[in-house]
């Protein structure tokens, strides 16, 4: 079995960061500021999309990204906590599976946050928003992932997300999803992309753990 997990909202609650350098980006260009509710809501996209929603004009986006990318630098291992039992998630998970992370997030703080926490090891493959060209919800973030594993059945990997960018990535790449309800998306949406939730990543893997005692 393969899992592939996304990281903010999944495992990771990075939400005070994430705002923190938004705020930052807009002060910076002496910009009008967005809500926290209205980032918030769009967090799971790529920082581009983000910006440009958030009303930023197209050829500016990425200047707010690079402003974004200087301050989240210097914070992120400070304001970024891994959410409850994402932990034991991890580990119950790498005792009868391999693992992948496929997230938007720049993969290099991806890599060094998985670190901080003690968690890289587990990971056989980190996919960031650097490493693909087109993000989530495409398929290609998790079509990625899956080159580094060896021989496989598509039936037997497992997208675990928090939002429905996860869920119709996993749909197009052809491969199993588990939405849960840790981070930024709702029931209500989850259940539109997936047949399966949970409250978090530990309950899915406990889940997934069951399916692959029965299968063995």
């Amino acid at each position: 079995m393969i899992i592939l997990f996304d990281l903010d909202g999944t495992l990771i609650d990075s939400t005070e960061a994430i705002l923190e350098c938004f705020h930052k980006a807009f002060d910076f260009y002496n910009y009008p500021h967005p809500s926290d509710a209205e980032i918030k809501a769009l967090i799971g996209h790529p920082l581009d999309v983000m910006f440009a929603r958030l009303g930023v004009q197209e050829d500016r986006v990425w200047d707010f990204v690079t402003v974004y990318k200087e301050n989240y630098r210097e914070i992120s291992t400070l304001k970024t906590k891994l959410l409850p039992h994402a932990k034991e998630a991890v580990e119950l998970a790498a005792t009868f599976a391999e693992l992948g992370i496929v997230t938007t997030k720049t993969g290099k703080y991806s890599e060094i946050l998985m670190e901080h926490f003690g968690l890289m090891q587990h990971f056989k493959v980190l996919i960031g928003r650097e490493h693909v060209e087109h993000p989530k919800p495409h398929a290609e973030p998790i079509l990625k992932a899956l080159e580094a594993f060896s021989e496989f059945s598509k039936k037997d990997v497992w997208m675990i997300g928090d939002t429905e960018l996860d869920l119709i990535s996993a749909d197009a790449a052809g491969v199993n999803s588990i939405g849960v309800l840790s981070g930024y998306g709702t029931k209500e949406k989850l259940v539109q992309f997936s047949d399966v939730i949970f409250g978090d990543a530990y309950e899915a893997v406990i889940w997934l753990k069951g399916r692959d005692l029965s299968q063995s």
